[in-house]
């Protein structure tokens, strides 16, 4: 990480360099406030406001009587799927990682949505290091390079238009994902 062997970094120094989201996200009982902050206990309002923008958290949040202020349930039982993976989102930004793992943290909101949050990454953290594991091939069309696995094994690496030309699992997946797209759209 920044030319230095990860081995050779102090584990808190590593640790802090890293921010991890999931598809079953950890939240605890307290505010969305506090919630957020523990991605960086000395932000800003404004930059706990710009992070949720980004992370499309504030389309909820601004919906809610008591906005930031609202009490989260313990593991975010009060709040839906997507809204839990957003407000993960936002709290990693804020951290302003060096590496930024997320583990199919967006299958829980709409591609566009998606689209919309990836875009922010990629503005807002240009040089993070972006390591995305998901399950529709749009969450990672626009990687610099796209791993394909299959049963545990890599089959093959590239980007989304080579793979598009040379592996057939990912073009069948591609497609179907499409179709099914398609067809919400026109019912």
């Amino acid at each position: 990480m920044g030319g230095i062997d990860v081995r050779d970094y102090d584990l808190d120094t590593l640790r802090n360099q890293v921010a991890v989201v999931l598809q079953k996200n950890v939240l605890f009982s307290g505010t969305i406030r506090e919630n957020l902050r523990w991605g960086d206990k000395d932000a800003t309002d404004e930059e706990l406001e710009h992070a949720c923008r980004l992370a499309c958290a504030d389309e909820f949040i601004n919906q809610f009587p008591d906005g930031y202020d609202t009490h989260i349930e313990q593991g975010g039982a009060n709040l839906s799927g997507g809204q839990k993976q957003r407000l993960c989102i936002a709290r990693a930004l804020l951290k302003k990682p060096k590496i930024l793992i997320l583990d199919d943290s967006t299958s829980a909101v709409d591609t566009r949505t998606d689209a919309k949050i990836r875009k922010a990454m990629r503005e807002y953290i240009p040089e993070t290091t972006k390591i995305i594991i998901a399950q529709r091939t749009a969450s990672v069309e626009d990687a610099d390079r796209i791993i394909v696995m299959d049963r545990g094994s890599i089959i093959n690496i590239g980007s989304h238009k080579q793979l598009m030309a040379e592996s057939e699992i990912y073009r069948e997946i591609h497609i179907s994902q499409n179709k099914a797209g398609d067809q919400l759209e026109a019912e």
